[in-house]
């Protein structure tokens, strides 16, 4: 392979790595909450009747409480059973207020919903709750 054959190569796999890493992450998104209360039942995914317990219910416990919970509806990032277990940093657009959180089921709403402890901790102007949903960015993150 030639070099201008190479730096070709070089180019569309970036243009890859950059395409794909934008459809990673979303602004201007909104984020509902949803009562899980994994502490109340145990971290259980199956008690919580959420999606991924399908695949992602009989993980160690440490995995499944190491971050707060969200259902996953977001205009950008992978579907269904691809993203289940994946993690995302989610901002609150009006405080900068962050936190990592890990999906464990889908919504309809077009963006995220929030186990309730999540949402308070980025709430912290309590806007969001006198709305009834924040504005969010996220963006997917390893775990």
């Amino acid at each position: 392979m030639g070099r201008a054959s190479l730096y070709i190569l070089l180019v569309a796999l970036l243009c890859v790595a950059v395409t794909t890493t934008r459809a990673q992450q979303a602004s201007n998104v909104r984020a509902t909450y949803h009562y899980y209360n994994p502490a109340q039942i145990q971290w259980n995914l199956y008690t919580a009747s959420a999606f991924c317990s399908t695949w992602d219910g009989n993980k160690p416990l440490s995995w499944r409480q190491q971050y707060g919970w969200t259902a996953f509806c977001g205009p950008a990032g992978p579907r269904g059973q691809a993203s289940c277990g994946r993690c995302l940093r989610v901002t609150n657009s009006a405080t900068n207020a962050q936190v990592t959180v890990r999906i464990v089921d889908q919504c309809s709403n077009g963006g995220l919903d929030l186990d309730w402890g999540v949402f308070q901790q980025i709430d912290t102007n309590g806007e969001g709750y006198q709305r009834g949903h924040l504005i969010v960015s996220y963006q997917f993150v390893n775990c």
